[in-house]
């Protein structure tokens, strides 16, 4: 395994880097609430059944 410093980065092309792993991260996390939120609703339609 060899450690080599990072190759350096434009300002401009880390920027855009990180903004979009942000908006990765940001859609995986709504896409998980929105899942929770689903098998919440489920949760209570059944209870309303009994």
């Amino acid at each position: 395994m060899d450690n080599k410093p990072a190759k350096p980065v434009a300002k401009g092309q880390a920027k855009d880097g990180r903004e979009d792993r942000l908006k990765a991260a940001l859609k995986a996390n709504i896409a998980r609430r929105k899942e929770q939120a689903r098998a919440r609703q489920g949760l209570d339609e059944d209870k309303k059944q009994e």
